[in-house]
């Protein structure tokens, strides 16, 4: 099964459409989104979006995080797969495993493991991999 029959097919997505996961808010399990997600609380699990992931400051993921592009600030505890840009923020504090295309990290962020630069191919392999939630479709 490929990554596009998990997810559908180019479905219409609102831009304004954010996902928030707000401080003092604890999810436990798997998230997949369509849409941007914004994190300010705690994931423990895995995080698949089609779109832009923010990670905030005060955040705390453990896991696994798939998606488009990221800027994260807070902690993380697993791998990073990031199909185009991955932002390390000065506050940002990684402990996995980093595969992604594009790589800027500021002075201040603490990474400790490894980090490998993929092709969008690699990355529709590892999603395939990692991600067994389906997101539904917006048609």
């Amino acid at each position: 099964m490929n990554i596009s029959s998990k997810i559908g097919s180019s479905p219409v997505v609102d831009v304004n459409d954010v996902s928030h996961i707000s401080a003092g808010t604890i999810v436990k399990g798997e998230i997949s989104s369509l849409t941007d997600i914004r994190i300010d609380g705690t994931v423990q699990g895995k995080i698949f979006s089609r779109g832009k992931v923010v990670v905030g400051e005060s955040a705390s993921v453990s896991g696994t995080l798939a998606c488009s592009n990221v800027d994260y600030w807070g902690k993380m505890e697993g791998d990073i797969y990031v199909k185009d840009t991955l932002s390390l923020k000065g506050t940002a504090s990684l402990n996995g495993n980093i595969h992604v295309r594009k790589f800027q990290v500021e002075m201040g962020a603490q990474i400790n493991g490894t980090c490998a630069m993929i092709t969008e191919e690699d990355y529709e392999k590892f999603v395939q991999d990692v991600i067994t939630t389906e997101v539904p479709s917006s048609e």
